[in-house]
């Protein structure tokens, strides 16, 4: 059952019973495999690293990829990536899409896991393959990312939350063996930051969210933090304020409904699905200074 979602005053709750099942499922597989990738996404590194990973996988290795880099700041990136250096761990951007940055993850991987390999094979143990757990939340790639490993379509993909329902168990190659999970998101926003930042990238469905709201809320973060790339994506000189952005973008794109009326509807979804799209051009809505 889904916790109530409350988007009046903008407060975003959602925790469906199947998240509770995957975070058991982790519980149960980790001890199965010897190191943890978890995906995040570049834009968002903070809101898309689900704080139940860090403490399910407290003592196995781990890689944190930045997928999505193509749609993020490159210096933003950069930033997250010596965070994440500086409490020594192993980050890796790529494009899923493409597999740029996929090699080298499981080269780390298995630079990582060397010792523990060379322990094995003086105990006789010479076939056993490298297993790795990927984890992430929902609608972060991670279906791309292992499609792009084997060079075939393996795991289910989809452009909505919630594709990958079970574990699954895929072959890399030879010596390699991927456990995907499902995905598994925060159990519950104590900082709506978060939830917004999530609900913008499409990590929460959007079926069960007011996108007006949605798009709304993007809008007025991104008049403060690059003004200039909205204005250069839309031709307009913009407001301030969010819901007066809203409509003109609206009215510039000639949305209107009947009688006349803006059709804030499909204002809504355009705002939305260009920046998941990357028209606003390449942006980072946190950065590790803020969190």
């Amino acid at each position: 059952m889904e916790k109530e979602i409350i988007n009046k005053g903008k407060v975003i709750q959602w925790y469906p019973g199947h998240m509770t099942k995957t975070k058991r499922l982790i519980e149960e597989n980790i001890k199965l495999v010897d190191i943890v990738i978890e995906l995040l996404d570049a834009r968002a590194p903070y809101s898309t690293k689900n704080p139940d990973i860090d403490k399910l996988a407290k003592n196995k290795m781990r890689i944190v990829i930045l997928n999505k880099a193509d749609l993020a700041d490159e210096k933003a990136t950069k930033k997250w990536i010596e965070w994440y250096s500086a409490h020594n761990v192993k980050v890796v951007p790529i494009i899923a899409t493409n597999g740029k940055g996929i090699k080298e993850v499981i080269q780390i991987a298995e630079d990582l896991l060397r010792e523990k390999i060379e322990r094995d094979k003086a105990r006789g143990r010479i076939y056993r393959p490298i297993r790795a757990m990927i984890v992430g939340i929902p609608n972060v790639g991670k279906s791309t990312f292992i499609n792009s490993l084997v060079g075939k379509s393996t795991a289910k993909t989809g452009d909505k939350p919630g594709v990958t329902r079970g574990k699954q168990w895929v072959k890399i190659r030879k010596g390699f063996e991927l456990l995907d999970m499902p995905g598994i998101l925060w159990p519950k926003f104590e900082d709506q930051n978060v939830a917004r930042h999530l609900a913008y990238i499409g990590s929460i469905n959007d079926n069960i969210l007011d996108n007006r709201e949605i798009a709304i809320g993007l809008l007025e973060q991104g008049l403060k933090e690059f003004k200039g790339a909205l204005e250069n994506r839309y031709k307009i000189e913009l407001s301030e304020d969010g819901y007066e952005a809203f409509c003109a973008i609206g009215l510039k794109r000639g949305l209107i409904g009947a009688g006349g009326a803006l059709d804030e509807l499909r204002t809504a979804q355009i705002i939305i699905d260009e920046f998941r799209a990357g028209k606003w051009g390449r942006l980072t809505i946190e950065l590790p200074d803020n969190v």
